[in-house]
């Protein structure tokens, strides 16, 4: 065993068109990102750099979510702001309708009364797209009512949250893990 090398990843790796392209092919994982009004900056580029290694179908940015272009976005992503479809939206509720238009299943990312652990997504959960919210006050109750549900990611310590990167990344991962299952 040995460390690859840089020119040996890049071998392996998709160029930003063959990644976008894959889009239009319906080659990407059937998941989606929503963030809604998230603060950071570091946090959104984060997410786009996740989405890219997580193939998802695309990053849809809403309420005041930063966009890019931003170079603090820029920074953390690493270059995913070109390799991952993304849409911004005003309002989260109108970018969660379009969703719906296209038969897409959404759900939040979120602790709620009656929160599914990630463990009960089966093939008809998909296509999906999961909300992240906002740092501090996470999903809203407005937007939790137009959600087909709300899944959870079991938290075994004293604290009841991640960050929101780190939290889309397990629930990206996991989502296209039990997809891959399914088909």
């Amino acid at each position: 065993m040995y460390k690859l090398t840089h020119a040996e990843l890049l071998e392996q790796r998709l160029t930003n068109e063959q990644a976008l392209a894959k889009g239009s092919s319906n080659e990407r994982h059937p998941v989606s990102l929503l963030l809604h009004n998230i603060r950071s900056l570091y946090n959104v580029g984060s997410i786009f750099r996740t989405a890219d290694a997580g193939l998802a179908q695309k990053l849809l940015l809403c309420g005041y979510t930063p966009h890019p272009p931003r170079k603090e976005i820029e920074k953390t992503a690493l270059g995913a702001v070109d390799s991952v479809p993304w849409e911004y939206y005003t309002h989260t509720i109108d970018a969660i309708h379009a969703l719906k238009q296209q038969r897409i299943r959404v759900m939040a990312l979120e602790l709620t009364s009656s929160s599914r652990s990630f463990a009960s997504l089966t093939k008809a959960d998909f296509p999906l797209c999961l909300i992240a919210g906002n740092e501090i006050t996470g999903v809203e109750d407005e937007i939790l009512r137009e959600c087909d549900g709300a899944l959870q990611i079991p938290m075994y310590g004293v604290k009841h949250s991640l960050n929101v990167s780190v939290a889309t990344g397990i629930a990206l991962f996991e989502a296209v893990r039990l997809w891959k299952m399914c088909e």
